[in-house]
């Protein structure tokens, strides 16, 4: 559905992008993730042919993005969602509608409520909030092939937030594909089946989510029914900053805790606790300049 090789975007000696090289497949739902400035919204301008790249290929739905054939298949949310004016919401959700070749009867309405928009207001006069649920709209009312979404959740409410991303699985399971570009982490973590990182205008690792969490740094604490030995637990791999209290171990383990469970079960186990790691620990290690040297030397 998206393809690009050496992918390259400089605004004049400032690097947007760099040597960009991402497949995304039909019917995925791909979380890109990254801080502000780190080149997610020239990525999502270059496949959308808003900007044109200084170097590199790309292809949208098998095409260059350049065709205008391409642009209806399409489904955008932009990071900035500029609605102004006296027209009121409705209006503007069924003059898209219309500039699109129609859509379903009742799918505007249909998708209001279910973010519990008010259409009837008029766009000068939306809150954020209410403005992010119509641009919402606009990028779901056609069904399109493809939905590229650039922070889709700004702005919203826990509650609304919710459905959408209950919207993004069900566009996934009807066969279409969703580039969701976001830095709020536990969204992406729920819905993707793959992310991509990218710092700095570089891509620094494509990954699919449990991948992601094998490489996480998780904490654990082991409770046993009598004190243990702390040779049982030295050295193992993956494991480290140990402490053994009676019958108390606590660690922190790098991946896989395999050789931590295999220990521990030599002796009774009366209670455990690992914090399951979320996708902000993997990101924080990988933006860390000795997370980042150690992902490369991996």
């Amino acid at each position: 559905m998206v393809e690009t090789e050496g992918l390259t975007k400089f605004y004049g000696k400032r690097r947007g992008l760099e040597d960009l090289s991402l497949e995304i497949r039909a019917g995925e739902v791909f979380g890109y993730l990254g801080p502000n400035g780190a080149g997610k919204t020239t990525t999502i301008r270059l496949l959308l042919d808003v900007i044109r790249p200084t170097r590199g290929r790309l292809r949208v739905l098998g095409a260059d993005p350049r065709d205008p054939g391409v642009r209806g298949r399409i489904g955008y949310l932009p990071g900035e969602l500029a609605l102004e004016g006296r027209d009121k919401a409705g209006d503007y959700l069924r003059f898209l509608a219309g500039v699109r070749g129609g859509v379903a009867k009742g799918r505007v309405e249909q998708l209001a409520e279910r973010l519990e928009a008010d259409l009837s207001v008029r766009m000068g006069k939306l809150s954020k909030g209410n403005k992010q649920k119509v641009g919402l709209i606009q990028a779901f009312m056609h069904e399109p092939e493809l939905l590229i979404l650039d922070e889709p959740t700004s702005g919203l409410d826990p509650l609304v937030q919710q459905e959408f991303l209950s919207m993004v699985r069900e566009a996934r399971t009807a066969g279409r594909t969703v580039l969701m570009s976001s830095h709020v982490l536990a969204e992406v973590e729920h819905v993707s089946d793959r992310v991509g990182i990218v710092r700095s205008g570089r891509l620094v690792a494509v990954e699919n989510v449990a991948a992601l969490r094998e490489k996480a740094v998780r904490l654990v604490e082991l409770h046993f029914d009598a004190p243990v030995p702390e040779d049982a637990f030295r050295d193992l791999p993956g494991v480290r900053d140990l402490k053994v209290e009676g019958a108390n171990v606590r660690c922190t383990i790098d991946g896989r805790p395999d050789a931590l469970i295999k220990a521990a079960a030599r002796f009774t186990v009366v209670h455990m606790v690992s914090a399951e790691p979320d996708l902000e620990e993997i990101f924080l290690t990988y933006y860390s300049e000795e997370g980042r040297h150690a992902h490369a030397g991996a």
